[in-house]
C-alpha cells in the first residue's frame, strides 16, 4: 500500500550562507507535495540565505541538529551556496548526522556546494555523484566518480549541480520519497 505523502518526514540542514533557491524550492514544493518538512540548524535563532552576493531573507529553525533523531525522517536535503557547507563540513555533529542517515539507508540530497559535507563524511567512495564544478576534484579525490549531469542518484544519495537543477533535485527527491520503502 502507497504511503501518503503526509507519512514522509524531511529534514533540511542548514546555516547562515545557505543558497536561498536551493533551500527555498525544496522546502516549498515538498510541502506542495505533502512532506512534513522541517529545517534544523546549530543554532535555534533564525538563518539567513545568501542571494545574489548579499544576505538575503530568513528562515525559522524548528530543531537544533543535536537534537535530532534519525529514525524520525525519511530524507535529509542539504542545500548548497558556498558559505553553508563550508560552514557545517567542520561541525562534528553535522558530519556524525549525514553518516547516521547513510547508515540507516535513509535518502540523502545535497546541491551545488553541499557534496562537500557528503566528501567530509567519508560517504561517497566509489558512488557517481555531481556537484557544482569547483568542487569535482574534492569529490574525485574522496573517491567520488563526478557526472556533469542535472541530478544523479546512487544508493539513496542524490546530487545536484546548482539553482537550474533544482527542478530534476526535487522531482529525483520526490521520486526516492515514493519508493522509499524502509517505514
Amino acid at each position: 500500500m502507497p504511503l501518503n505523502p503526509n507519512d514522509y518526514k524531511v529534514l533540511i540542514v542548514a546555516t547562515h550562507g545557505y543558497e536561498r533557491s536551493e533551500l527555498r524550492v525544496p522546502f516549498e514544493e515538498l510541502k506542495k507535495f505533502g512532506a512534513d518538512v522541517k529545517i534544523a540548524s546549530l543554532s535555534s535563532d533564525p538563518i539567513k540565505s545568501w542571494d545574489n552576493g548579499d544576505w538575503g531573507d530568513q528562515i525559522t529553525v524548528d530543531y537544533l541538529i543535536k537534537e535530532i533523531n534519525v529514525q524520525d525522517f525519511d530524507c535529509l536535503i542539504l542545500p548548497g551556496g558556498q558559505i553553508n557547507p563550508d560552514l557545517l563540513r567542520t561541525e562534528k555533529t553535522v558530519i556524525t548526522l549525514i553518516q547516521e542517515f547513510h547508515k540507516h539507508c535513509k535518502i540523502i540530497a545535497a546541491i551545488c556546494h553541499a557534496p562537500w559535507l557528503l566528501v567530509e563524511a567519508q560517504i561517497i567512495n566509489g558512488l557517481c555523484v555531481t556537484s557544482y564544478k569547483s568542487i569535482k576534484t574534492d569529490i574525485k579525490n574522496a573517491g567520488g566518480i563526478w557526472v556533469d549531469d542535472s541530478v544523479v542518484c546512487d544508493t539513496a544519495i542524490i546530487t545536484s549541480r546548482n539553482p537550474d537543477d533544482l527542478p530534476s533535485f526535487v522531482s529525483k527527491i520526490i521520486e526516492e520519497l515514493e519508493q522509499f520503502t524502509n517505514k
